[in-house]
């Protein structure tokens, strides 16, 4: 049995193993810029104003070229004309740029040239689906951290046609976070160059599509494009309007409110699950005020569903209105210390209506409700009378109108009364 073993294997003599022809590929020669020369060739013969015939040739070149190994060296040829070399300058080798690349769009760029070319992009990768994941992951992310580098022209028509790449669906907008190292934030680089990717993508798309695609590519916040000193809501603000872009400039604060409104709520439930005070309630809250403020009446509604939500609603069906009347009176010092006016009170009691209403077990004790606070001083009867004529919310507004017709006719008859 040794014998068998320790024994030589037979062997083919005289015969020629041949590789596998994917291994043969694996281990060649990374040569970029033979590939360059020969891709120049299926290029060079066709008019760089035929962007139909140059699509043709790129698809062709594809069946000879080994395009998924130098995917970054084809982009790098059609977006910027050349190969590029660490440091973010072209390879020193003496030859000339591309005959087609995005660069040779016209001057000044414009989003409907610039569209052109991107659409020569799309076939390219429609044709080769595998080109697409080098393009976003490392070919756009490359290039962007040396924009600074290009001319003022280059630079306005790569972020173009980075704006039409991503709009498309062609790049992902994670391709853009190299935009928040140091030297490109410093002198508004990069804030510049997502400006114009941002306009260009939303000539195709609405901000919602953008602001999905920045959540998806896990662009968190753009104020990390801006110089560390101008990092401010309302500088952001300020730019983006300037620049012509209300929508993100709208979008962001909405988006910063809700996060702040979070905050508000998140805060106060954690104050209620350790038992604290009403005054520590309202001095946590006057010191986020302080830092990051929010408008009184949206205060005032997060004030209110911070309050409730931490309030087990699981009770008896007998017991919840009780339940209900009894946390509102609780719940009335804090309410009351940020109840500013008039309009805030009327918040307070669109919000306490909305409420009730998504909640069908204390529709009844609305009034009741109404009255407490009203008893502790969180709303005025003037507020309630407004709320009653005329600023109600559309969620079961006739039956909560009707509901409180007795309360604001007593409230009438008393301000009557206090008149004469």
């Amino acid at each position: 049995m040794s014998q068998q073993q320790t024994a030589s294997k037979p062997s083919l003599s005289g015969v020629k193993i041949r590789a596998r022809k994917g291994a043969v590929k694996a281990h060649a020669k990374y040569e970029p810029s033979v590939f360059r020369d020969h891709l120049y060739k299926h290029l060079e013969t066709v008019s760089q104003d035929d962007l139909d015939q140059i699509t043709n040739k790129l698809i062709q070149a594809g069946s000879t070229l080994d395009f998924s190994k130098y995917a970054d060296a084809l982009f790098e040829i059609i977006l910027v004309g050349g190969l590029i070399q660490p440091g973010g300058t072209y390879a020193d080798d003496g030859v000339p740029r591309s005959p087609f690349t995005i660069f040779n769009a016209k001057d000044p760029a414009e989003v409907d040239d610039l569209r052109k070319y991107v659409d020569v992009l799309n076939k390219l990768i429609r044709r080769y689906k595998y080109l697409q994941k080098p393009l976003e992951t490392t070919t756009l992310p490359g290039l962007l951290q040396y924009i600074h580098r290009w001319e003022p022209s280059q630079k306005d028509k790569l972020s173009i046609t980075i704006g039409l790449l991503m709009s498309q669906g062609l790049a992902s907008a994670s391709c853009i976070s190299g935009l928040a190292k140091d030297h490109l934030v410093k002198d508004d680089v990069a804030i510049n160059v997502i400006t114009i990717i941002f306009r260009s993508y939303l000539t195709d798309q609405s901000m919602e599509h953008l602001a999905g695609a920045l959540k998806k590519g896990g662009i968190k916040d753009l104020l990390a494009f801006f110089p560390v000193s101008r990092r401010g809501s309302k500088i952001l603000e300020e730019h983006f309007r300037k620049e012509g872009l209300p929508q993100v400039a709208d979008w962001y604060t909405k988006r910063q409110n809700a996060a702040l409104r979070e905050g508000v709520i998140s805060e106060l439930q954690e104050l209620v699950s350790r038992g604290e005070s009403s005054e520590s309630m309202i001095s946590a809250i006057q010191a986020r005020q302080e830092e990051q403020p929010l408008g009184d009446a949206e205060l005032i509604q997060c004030i209110w569903v911070g309050l409730m939500q931490s309030v087990d609603w699981n009770t008896r069906p007998d017991q919840i209105e009780g339940l209900a009347l009894r946390e509102v009176s609780n719940s009335a010092p804090v309410l009351e210390a940020f109840c500013s006016g008039p309009k805030t009170e009327v918040a307070l009691i669109n919000t306490v209506q909305v409420f009730c209403y998504e909640d069908t077990r204390i529709m009844k004790v609305f009034p009741q409700m109404l009255k407490v606070l009203y008893n502790k001083d969180c709303v005025s009867d003037q507020a309630i009378i407004y709320w009653h004529q005329k600023g109600a919310k559309p969620q079961g507004k006739q039956h909560f109108l009707k509901a409180t017709e007795t309360l604001v006719k007593f409230l009438q008859d008393q301000e009557s009364d206090d008149e004469e």
